[in-house]
């Protein structure tokens, strides 16, 4: 009984450890990701601060500090909230192992006084004699055994419960010194936190006197925005085109060939007279149907032209089922702008983004996210653009100084496409965007795999 108490109780405390063990063990993870992404946000703040030039990149970019703090903090709150739960759980585990092990000592107690007051051979003997039979004393003799193995088996428990209880008050000892490190912590992000709104502030007020040239420069991206926009809408345009003729021209063949059997199984003027019997006819070969190769496909999918052959259909539904998990374009680096209306916290000043502009040193790597074929580069407003077609996505890549591919080469992911340039404002970066075969721009976010 002792040994199945001291079991379960041995396996509630681990189990009750290894659970809050695996939480904050994501905890500790995501910190450290977010105080990754700090270190990378300060370094490229640092840049634009010793260009001494206020602009909307350094705003976005403090602003990017701030929301990563905040997060920081929120983590770090949780931590605490575990820590006090676990510091809870131990008080109590630790209240009731000392309940607990009074009792077996109190028991223990009573067997060590019972023990001793039968201690003399006499009455050993005369409890054995007084038996009524042989098997009567042979159980006698089994019962004083297992009695003194239950006194040892108690000593022992209350040994072990002991040890537990000494581990228990050290681990709560841990707890509190750990909490009081992490609530440390916690102050000093909050201090900095503070810093980072009040340079932001400064910011703000700094672009309030600029909101003119800024203005000015955001209406440069807008028109180099659209310039893009419609570039890209004139290449999906004419991949599908391309890809209906030669839909068009899979079904002419088609028809021809059906027709040439047909002409072929139609008796001759000349041929001899039956002798009855009907002619064999050749077989019609089915309609033409572009997507009836691609078995793999979903019945209710929709149609798309880039996606009527094997290739083009394999290409899309391997780009959909690595949503979440496709590559960066470039091995590090900063989102500088989101995807879509960006709104600068304090002033009037908004501008919109197709994609996702990551800030990285001029010269980069620009990989390709995933396996495709190069269906453009082309110099559009000065900046270098490369698309790639992946079944009936298309992924773009602006602002490179260099390009490596061709139009109609096969890239596979990872492939170099070029190399990164400069924005609008002179700084280094790159634009990803991410287009479907309606032209219609995804954010490339939830596409990426988490860095």
């Amino acid at each position: 009984m002792f040994k199945k108490f001291f079991l379960l109780l041995f396996v509630f405390f681990l189990g009750g450890m290894a659970l809050h063990a695996q939480t904050r063990d994501e905890l500790q993870k995501r910190k450290q990701e977010i105080m990754k992404e700090l270190e990378e946000l300060n370094r490229e703040y640092s840049k634009t601060q010793n260009s001494k030039k206020t602009s909307l990149k350094q705003l976005a970019l403090i602003k990017k500090k701030i929301n990563a703090r905040q997060d920081l903090v929120n983590d770090i709150n949780k931590e605490v909230k575990q820590l006090d739960e676990t510091i809870y759980l131990n008080e109590r585990d630790i209240y009731r192992l000392k309940k607990e092990l009074d009792t077996l000592k109190i028991k223990y107690a009573k067997s060590i006084v019972f023990a001793y007051k039968n201690r003399s051979s006499y009455e050993y003997l005369n409890f054995l004699f007084s038996a009524g039979s042989f098997n009567d004393a042979i159980k006698r003799v089994e019962y004083l055994k297992s009695y003194r193995r239950n006194r040892e088996t108690q000593a022992n428990t209350i040994v072990k419960s002991e040890a537990l209880l000494k581990d228990k008050i050290g681990m709560l000892s841990n707890n509190k010194k750990e909490r009081l490190s992490t609530l440390q912590v916690q102050h000093k992000q909050l201090l900095v936190l503070q810093e980072d709104k009040k340079e932001q502030d400064q910011v703000v007020a700094q672009l309030k006197g600029k909101e003119k040239e800024l203005n000015a420069q955001i209406k440069e991206r807008e028109k180099q925005r659209q310039k893009v926009q419609l570039a890209i809408n004139a290449v999906i345009r004419r991949e599908i085109e391309e890809a209906r003729k030669r839909d068009e021209a899979k079904r002419q063949k088609a028809l021809e060939d059906q027709r040439r059997l047909q002409a072929a199984a139609k008796p001759s003027d000349a041929a001899p007279k039956s002798n009855g019997t009907t002619p064999k006819v050749a077989k019609r070969p089915a309609d033409y149907e572009p997507a009836t190769a691609m078995s793999s496909a979903p019945k209710d999918r929709t149609y798309s032209p880039l996606e009527s052959t094997p290739e083009g259909m394999e290409m899309s539904l391997n780009f959909e089922n690595n949503r979440g998990r496709l590559p960066w374009p470039v091995s590090n680096g900063v989102v500088t702008i989101d995807f879509g209306i960006t709104q600068m916290e304090g002033t009037k000043l908004n501008q919109k983004s197709d994609g996702i502009e990551i800030a990285v040193p001029v010269g980069s790597a620009v990989r390709c996210v995933a396996d495709g074929e190069v269906v453009s580069t082309t110099e559009i407003a000065g900046e270098m653009v490369v698309l790639v077609k992946h079944g009936k996505y298309f992924t773009g890549y602006k602002n490179l100084s260099s390009v490596n591919v061709s139009r109609g080469q096969d890239v596979k992911a990872g492939s170099v496409l070029g190399k990164s340039g400069t924005s609008i404002d002179g700084e280094g970066a790159i634009l990803f965007m991410i287009m479907n075969d309606r032209a219609v721009f995804q954010n490339p976010k939830p596409w990426l795999k988490s860095r």
